[in-house]
């Protein structure tokens, strides 16, 4: 199975869009890193939030438990402390969902940033080269089985400048049974798809 043509022409063209395809991934990719870490920055705030909760968290426990150790009024003493402590907490759970959700986006807005534009690179890009694929290898097994449907293919489909090109009389010579005139014909269709130096 040939992925590439034997032609120069056909096959510049070839590298030359798979070449492109790989660029375009690549390009998308380095979009994708640097939204991701633009993203990423905003986590920053949710951060020092997180980190202040955590500090406010920690100062007040050690607060309370120094309360606690007051005869008489220790438990008291200490109450305030302890839900002032419950509440740094949860402002630092409140900056670490906020670094989270910050996180989740950056990596879901760089997913989208390469699966879109590669996705639709790749169903422009696959079915052309895969078609390609069929077509050179059922002319392949055409140019040595039956070269006559390949005549016949080049003289509905050829541009009419590349028929032109040819001696006078090819076609009625093809349709004769001529065994020139199809080859002259075939190879008309083989060179389209790039094959002209086929087998």
């Amino acid at each position: 199975m040939a992925l590439y043509a034997p032609s120069p022409a056909v096959r510049a063209r070839q590298l030359a869009a798979d070449l492109g395809l790989v660029a375009w991934l690549v390009l998308w990719v380095v979009v994708a890193r640097t939204v991701h870490g633009a993203v990423l920055a905003l986590a920053g705030p949710g951060r020092a939030v997180e980190d202040l909760g955590a500090s406010v968290a920690g100062s007040m426990s050690s607060a309370a438990e120094v309360a606690e150790d007051v005869p008489v009024v220790g438990d008291e003493l200490a109450a305030p402390f302890a839900a002032l402590g419950s509440a740094g907490g949860s402002v630092g759970g409140a900056g670490q969902a906020a670094v989270d959700a910050v996180g989740t986006l950056a990596t879901v807005l760089a997913v989208v940033l390469v699966l879109l534009p590669v996705g639709w690179a790749l169903l422009r890009w696959l079915p052309w080269r895969l078609g390609w694929v069929r077509a050179a290898g059922a002319a392949g097994r055409l140019a040595a089985a039956d070269p006559g449907v390949l005549a016949a293919r080049a003289l509905a489909t050829a541009p009419l400048s590349r028929l032109a090109a040819l001696p006078p009389g090819t076609a009625d010579a093809w349709r004769a049974g001529d065994p020139a005139a199809t080859r002259a014909l075939a190879a008309v269709e083989l060179e389209r798809l790039g094959l002209s130096g086929w087998g």
